[in-house]
């Protein structure tokens, strides 16, 4: 595995005949936590770190996506920003804020979309969302929600006739961090499972 930046240029590692990038959003504002999420400890380790250790587990490239092309659309600016300089055939997409994602969840995303859809994305109680795959052929759609002003995953999900996949109802591997509350209950399930 490599890891990348922005600006950096993933050429990806093939499976199926196409390629696979990995890129971590990690630009939000962190606006209900009150502070940078990705910097945020969880066990010693940053969210960011956290995640960027399950994704060393993939045999892919990694990017770590801090600024958008397009600002103010919250993921969907990520999205569009990977989508727009990857030169890979599809990307698998982390959250900066998700300490327990691990690598045989990322290989489950990535084996469900050997087919031909566009997308295939993780859903937990909230709906689809964090991690997904999309094809790089799903840019006009990210494209056309941006300009519309919509920034939904959910959204984009529908629009993409994605693929779901779901995870059992005590499953922590969705568990995301958004605010001080969630930060306590990742901190009391990090200390459970250790």
């Amino acid at each position: 595995m490599r890891l990348l930046y922005h600006n950096g240029m993933g050429i990806g590692n093939s499976y199926g005949g196409s390629t696979v990038e990995i890129c971590i959003l990690a630009g939000g504002l962190s606006s209900r936590m009150g502070r940078d999420k990705a910097r945020l400890r969880l066990d010693g380790k940053s969210l960011l770190a956290r995640v960027r250790k399950a994704a060393a587990g993939m045999p892919y490239d990694v990017r770590v996506i801090r600024r958008d092309l397009i600002a103010r659309c919250g993921p969907l600016g990520g999205v569009y920003t990977c989508l727009k300089t990857t030169h890979c055939e599809a990307v698998l997409f982390l959250a900066c804020d998700m300490p327990f994602i691990t690598a045989a969840w990322m290989a489950k995303i990535v084996h469900a979309n050997r087919g031909r859809g566009a997308a295939v994305f993780s859903r937990s109680g909230e709906g689809p969302g964090f991690p997904f795959l999309l094809r790089r052929t799903a840019l006009p759609r990210v494209e056309e929600q941006i300009a519309a002003g919509r920034f939904s995953l959910h959204e984009l999900a529908a629009n993409c006739r994605a693929k779901i996949l779901h995870t059992p109802d005590e499953s922590r591997v969705l568990f995301n961090i958004n605010t001080p509350g969630d930060a306590i209950k990742a901190r009391a399930v990090n200390s459970v499972s250790s």
